[in-house]
């Protein structure tokens, strides 16, 4: 009888003022949580659990360790685990998005699980999402789908060279909204994924492959076409982005009038430079041949 009052003792000797045990002290850990569930309010009840301002705090705590675990899971199958596999970085950007929603989904089935919430009780939230969806939710969801069919199919993926209406850049990423693409002038735009379902994009490294580009040229009706044509390819010999093979070749579209208009046509590798910035400086090495032989521009 003499030792259990010792224990009984020692369990209450370090408490302090207001019944929370002293730092410090040794603490029966089952007696903490029991005095702090006396401070603990409760909030409300749904699907027959009840849930108080301490359970919310848990609550929203795993939920932040669950998206923290998935996008550490996500960074780490990229960088790590997929590059013994030899995928380029979009495939693996793919998978990495796909594991990381499958890992969200089920934390999340989870934690209401584990938090007491019946999931049938989502019915009627369920059936109100879906009114929402058809009213005012149809682009967002829209949009995910559309990031989901572009990771399964990859008509783009993470490094390739875009072209969609008026953007044209690199895709830096794809989430589950929208897809992240840099412009040649470093402006990151941030475009719905929708738009690379319903739109034309025009995907200059979707395969691998050198592409063409065109650059017009017009000279005075007077101008030696031999000479023109000589000094166009000379021009695009010149310039290191261009390709030897397949050689550039030279067009004459029209004759007559007062102008004759030719086109250069030179194949590149769109990873290593813009087709902007191909087309001027081919412009410039252009003009400079022709001033030098006295043809004038039409």
């Amino acid at each position: 009888m003499r030792q259990s009052d010792d224990r009984r003792g020692h369990e209450t000797c370090c408490t302090g003022p207001v019944g929370f045990p002293q730092r410090g002290a040794c603490v029966n850990l089952d007696l903490w949580l029991a005095r702090l569930s006396a401070y603990d309010i409760r909030l409300f009840s749904f699907s027959g659990t009840t849930f108080t301002a301490l359970s919310l705090l848990q609550l929203a705590f795993a939920v932040v360790l669950l998206f923290f675990a998935a996008g550490t899971l996500k960074r780490w199958m990229v960088a790590r685990v997929l590059v013994r596999f030899q995928m380029d970085l979009g495939t693996r950007q793919a998978i990495g998005s796909i594991v990381r929603y499958l890992v969200l989904i089920i934390g999340f089935v989870v934690i209401l699980q584990t938090a007491g919430i019946n999931l049938t009780a989502f019915n009627v939230v369920a059936g109100a999402l879906g009114v929402g969806v058809g009213f005012g939710l149809q682009n967002v969801f829209s949009n995910f789908i559309s990031g989901l069919i572009i990771m399964f199919e990859r008509p783009i993926k993470v490094g390739d060279r875009i072209e969609l209406t008026n953007i044209e850049g690199v895709v830096h990423d794809i989430g589950a909204r929208r897809t992240t693409v840099v412009t040649n002038d470093n402006v990151t735009i941030l475009v719905p994924n929708q738009r690379f379902i319903i739109d034309n994009v025009v995907n200059l490294v979707y395969l691998a492959s050198p592409v063409r580009l065109r650059v017009p040229v017009n000279v005075a009706g007077a101008s030696d076409i031999t000479l023109v044509r000589q000094l166009l390819l000379e021009a695009a010999a010149d310039n290191s982005q261009v390709m030897a093979e397949p050689p550039p070749s030279v067009f004459l579209l029209s004759l007559g009038g007062g102008a004759m208009s030719f086109e250069l046509l030179v194949w590149y590798q769109p990873r290593e430079c813009t087709r902007q910035l191909l087309t001027s400086e081919l412009n410039f090495g252009i003009g400079a041949k022709l001033r030098a032989h006295g043809i004038n521009n039409a």
